[in-house]
């Protein structure tokens, strides 16, 4: 059983910045991708960020220059700092990864619950 905790979501002014980290914990084997998911209320989910276990990274056009996604292998965890926060990035932010699980190993996706970042003045 493998479980993705996001947190460090709120309430922040346009123009702020938020820290979320998500960490997995389980019977992981190893970790490939992470990426960070958004969903705004009357939309649907969209990819924001992803990482791959080498460090490589891909960003949504919409937060290229202001969000930055980072990891720490060693702690299954995964970043995404949030500069220059706008109104139209308010949504539920999601956690997900591509891992290799035990017994087997076998391959599996897993998402997290979620946390809310709301900007707004």
């Amino acid at each position: 059983q493998v479980q993705l905790v996001e947190s460090g979501g709120g309430l922040v002014q346009p123009g702020g910045s938020l820290r979320l980290s998500c960490a997995a914990s389980g019977s992981i084997f190893s970790i490939n991708r992470m990426g960070w998911y958004r969903q705004a209320p009357g939309k649907q989910r969209e990819s924001v960020a992803t990482i791959t276990s080498g460090g490589r990274a891909n960003y949504a056009d919409s937060v290229k220059g202001r969000f930055t996604i980072s990891r720490d292998n060693a702690k299954n965890t995964v970043y995404l700092q949030m500069n220059s926060l706008k109104p139209e990035d308010t949504a539920v932010y999601y956690c997900s990864a591509d891992l290799w699980v035990l017994p087997g190993p076998k391959y599996d996706n897993c998402w997290g619950r979620g946390t809310q970042v709301t900007v707004s003045s």
